[in-house]
């Protein structure tokens, strides 16, 4: 066997390793301060660390092969957040979600790109895509706070984790436009390029990725709970693979007719959710794209804390590393809180959706696609946006679960009072 096929083989009983992993510890870690994200980076930054010959997992190296495997994992996991969201969609019922979407991300994005020019110097190109990057909360790896298996309830979700289940299923699409803005900035300089982005990246993108994935939703849940012929009604069938064609074909053909296919894909997923609600195939779709997300996930992680191991921080500076601090305990909680004044959510809840704007996959995947598109300082954006992404994983991993699980008992404490006619107003959360 050659050194190539002993890689090969390698790199298989890793993929092995992290798939058997990936069903094996959800069940102990529940029990533990601890979320897979962290168990996973942490197995990945062991295992690379060790004198096993392994290929480097740089993504700066091996760019197209991070930009397609971070897309595939986004792109799986908006599915499953479209299809886990029990509330019809709505201007009031989700106007927690635009708030964080109109007020927050955009003030983070100039936060962010401030700090980046400012602090660590960079080119007001990567500045701003620096904070494009970075601004998006993530579907992936932030689980432990949204939303859990779709139910036949519209009302059975409570306000932190639809908010924060919903403003990752968007956030991720609406980025897009200030990633082409810093990519026009970096490519023609200037400023002449603001109108022809304003329409193209803006406006029409935006609108093509939200249509598109209207119609595309409305079609397979036609397909799916089809009552007139039931021969072909695949809700009978009980086949879960369905949820990945319908990913991959609203992905595909919305970006073929140039809209964003992130956008495109959470919106076919909401589409499918609000037909035939109560229907069980909702659970079967959903069960098997999370399946496919965990996977998909576990194996990045991995080689994202192998990339730490490597030596992807080697360019980090100190103002770098202030950026990723501010970002996670300052930027994101202070702008977020700000949003939600006098929103359906209670005091302590906007301090919960405020502090988890997990960072993760999306960022990966936009860094990647940048960076092949026009010329950024490669090294230096990496190093802050995975010690950004590996500080998220740590912070969120361990306070994720006891948060949940206080705002809960929070909950539980104030519906028991309420039945017994002694409601306690302190356990509002």
């Amino acid at each position: 066997m050659g050194p190539e096929s002993s890689l090969a083989t390698v790199i298989y009983v890793l993929a092995g390793l992290g798939a058997l992993a990936a069903a094996v510890f959800p069940g102990p870690v529940s029990r533990l301060p601890l979320s897979l994200p962290v168990i996973f980076f942490l197995s990945g930054l062991v295992v690379f660390s060790l004198p096993l010959g392994l290929p480097s997992p740089d993504p700066v190296e091996h760019r197209l092969i991070t930009e397609h495997a971070a897309e595939a994992t986004v792109i799986i996991s908006l599915m499953g957040a479209g299809l886990a969201i029990d509330r019809p969609m709505g201007w009031r019922r989700w106007s927690v979600t635009w708030r964080l979407l109109a007020i927050a991300m955009p003030l983070t994005i100039a936060a962010v790109a401030l700090l980046g020019w400012a602090a660590a110097g960079l080119p007001l190109a990567a500045a701003l895509l620096l904070g494009a990057v970075l601004a998006p909360t993530d579907p992936v790896l932030a689980s432990d706070v949204q939303v859990g298996e779709p139910t036949d309830r519209e009302d059975s979700e409570d306000e932190v984790r639809f908010a924060l289940t919903s403003e990752a299923g968007l956030n991720d699409a609406l980025a897009f436009p200030f990633v082409y803005a810093a990519i026009g900035l970096a490519v023609v300089g200037g400023w002449g390029w603001v109108g022809e982005w304003a329409y193209d990246d803006l406006l029409y993108k935006c609108v093509v990725g939200a249509l598109g994935g209207l119609a595309i939703g409305h079609l397979a849940a036609r397909l799916i709970f089809n009552r007139r012929w039931q021969s072909v009604a695949l809700a009978d069938r009980a086949d879960g693979f369905v949820a990945l064609a319908v990913t991959f074909l609203a992905y595909g053909l919305v970006e073929l007719l140039g809209g964003y296919g992130f956008l495109s894909v959470f919106v076919a997923a909401c589409a499918i959710r609000a037909a035939e609600r109560d229907h069980e195939y909702h659970q079967v779709l959903h069960t098997f794209i999370e399946q496919i997300e965990k996977l998909l996930a576990a194996w990045l992680l991995l080689f994202l804390g192998g990339a730490v191991a490597t030596g992807i921080l080697a360019h980090l500076t100190w103002s770098g590393a202030l950026i990723g601090l501010a970002v996670v305990f300052v930027i994101r909680p202070l702008v977020a809180w700000a949003s939600q004044i006098r929103t359906r959510a209670g005091r302590r809840e906007r301090y919960v959706i405020a502090f988890f704007g997990v960072r993760g996959i999306g960022s990966i995947y936009y860094l990647a696609y940048a960076t092949g598109n026009a010329d950024f300082p490669e090294h230096d954006l990496w190093a802050i946006v995975a010690f950004t992404i590996a500080l998220s994983v740590f912070v969120h991993g361990i306070t994720a679960s006891p948060a949940m699980r206080w705002l809960d008992a929070l909950r539980a404490r104030r519906a028991a009072g309420s039945r017994s006619g002694t409601p306690d107003s302190n356990v509002h959360p």
